[in-house]
């Protein structure tokens, strides 16, 4: 229980910069769907390449941050030299990929769709360069156990973000509609840059943080082992592979759906799709700031006996919490859904889709421990290699008829197929008595509750349907607090329930 209690602590913390983070980044969502419309693409642009970003930061990244923490707390490593020798190899990569695309530029941007706009993907280009070297240090802040400069720089990249993106959206357009194209406001902004601006904010930000690391790139001792490198290459190259597949189920939607859209307003499609899913991504926010705790917590404790069932224990939790994340959602959907442009809320519906997927997501995630910590993370590619390639397949057969529906659904069964494989192989190899029964109940009391809020959703008064699905939220709460978290074990509120 110690053990569990110190990860929810670290997952807390942790979860500052990405729950508490991403929220604050929603405010970006309402921005850009107000000021990008629709109709204009602009939304559907964004979503596209931050698509191209989130796989290339996986292939710029290849597995490093995984195996920097096997390779740190293995016996006999020297972890300031694990460090050291990621940090140079990463760092050489990163620079070689845009050295790579800046010669190439204009025929990847005209590959890309983007050939009047090849700063669009310059400017993607060193960006998730600079974000896949700050891997590294964040990796090592991770290690060292240092969450709250872990956190503190996450929202510090944040609140520049919103700040820089407020001024390039909001202020600027408005001084410049009301004065005009004159003096200082004509040098640096200009109207028809558009959802450029998103893409110039990322990259001031992710190099202005880089400064922030002093201590962790200037302080410490730089040794290059060749022979380390590629002991770590051995152990990395199918995390790098599961982690392509494992993002293609997330990005291969957004990536693929202009090339496969038949109808002219595929980038309109589009950014009523992403806009729509940024609702669901509040699993994607629990599941990362869970793995940034579990992750370290994990390898740190694979030599403990009782390290199974604690792992079978952080599951249960993990799923019970998602589940209520879920259920939040739909029953408050009918106000989340001001966080984007009403001439979005036509995307509304692949929401629930989406959540459940990311879900499965999670609990893929925590699955895939057992092949890491035998050294056998081959299968991860395995499993995730299948769960893309139904994706995949999916989209390409179905969009062209369907539309982004067929995209909701294709993750859907991309993160099924790769959950269930993963837990039918591992209990062969590493077997984990996980607590089935008492999941599968909440998972049942979850699709009962769904239905019954979207029952009251489609015919009661708004007011009486929130009444109702808080009601049912409150009524889940309770069902976790009776059988998995009774009062008298919580802190301080604890003590008047053991008299």
């Amino acid at each position: 229980m110690a053990n569990l209690k110190s990860l929810a602590k670290d997952t807390a913390i942790y979860g500052l910069s990405s729950i508490v983070g991403r929220f604050l980044n929603y405010l970006l969502v309402p921005l850009y769907t107000a000021k990008l419309s629709a109709a204009s693409g602009g939304y559907g642009i964004i979503t596209n390449v931050y698509a191209y970003t989130a796989l290339l930061m996986v292939i710029l990244t290849y597995g490093m941050e995984t195996t920097f923490f096997r390779f740190a707390n293995k016996e006999g490593e020297d972890p300031q030299k694990v460090y050291s020798t990621t940090l140079m190899s990463v760092g050489f990569t990163s620079l070689l990929f845009v050295v790579l695309v800046l010669t190439f530029i204009s025929p990847i941007s005209s590959f890309m769709g983007y050939a009047d706009h090849p700063s669009y993907i310059w400017v993607m280009a060193v960006t998730v360069a600079i974000d896949a070297f700050q891997c590294i240090p964040f990796a090592y802040l991770r290690y060292k156990k240092r969450p709250i400069k872990f956190a503190t720089l996450k929202l510090l990249n944040i609140f520049m973000a919103i700040a820089l993106n407020l001024m390039f959206f909001l202020v600027l357009p408005a001084i410049y509609e009301s004065n005009g194209a004159t003096g200082l406001i004509a040098q640096i902004y200009d109207p028809t840059v558009g959802a450029g601006y998103a893409f110039y904010v990322n990259l001031f930000c992710s190099a202005a943080l880089t400064f922030f690391f002093w201590k962790e790139l200037v302080g410490i001792k730089y040794q290059f082992d060749k022979a380390l490198l590629r002991r770590m290459f051995s152990y990395s190259w199918p995390i790098l592979v599961l982690g392509i597949a494992g993002i293609l189920n997330q990005t291969a939607d957004k990536i693929l759906f202009p090339y496969i859209y038949e109808r002219s307003d595929a980038h309109t499609q589009l950014g009523i799709y992403g806009a729509a899913s940024k609702i669901a991504m509040i699993m994607a926010m629990i599941t990362q700031a869970f793995r940034y705790a579990y992750e370290p917590f994990v390898f740190g404790k694979s030599k403990d006996k009782d390290n199974r069932e604690t792992y079978a224990q952080a599951m249960k939790f993990f799923i019970i919490f998602t589940l209520l994340a879920f259920l939040v959602v739909i029953g408050y959907l009918d106000v989340l859904k001001h966080i984007i442009g009403r001439d979005y809320w036509s995307g509304l519906r692949v929401v629930p889709i989406v959540m459940a997927a990311e879900i499965m997501m999670g609990v893929y995630f925590n699955l895939s421990f057992w092949y890491k910590l035998i050294d056998k993370t081959i299968w991860g590619a395995w499993f995730s290699g299948a769960g893309c390639a139904v994706l995949i397949a999916v989209n390409v057969l179905f969009v062209p008829r369907y539309g982004y529906m067929a995209c909701a659904w294709a993750g859907f069964a991309g993160y099924a197929t790769a959950m269930v494989l993963s837990y039918i192989v591992g209990q062969k190899k590493y077997p984990i008595n996980y607590p089935l029964k008492s999941i599968g109940v909440y998972v049942a009391i979850t699709v009962l509750f769904y239905f019954c809020m979207n029952f009251a959703n489609e015919h009661l008064p708004n007011w009486a349907a929130l009444a109702v699905n808080t009601v049912l939220v409150i009524m889940f709460v309770a069902h976790i607090i009776y059988h998995d978290m009774p009062l008298k074990s919580l802190p301080v509120v604890g003590k008047y329930f053991r008299k």
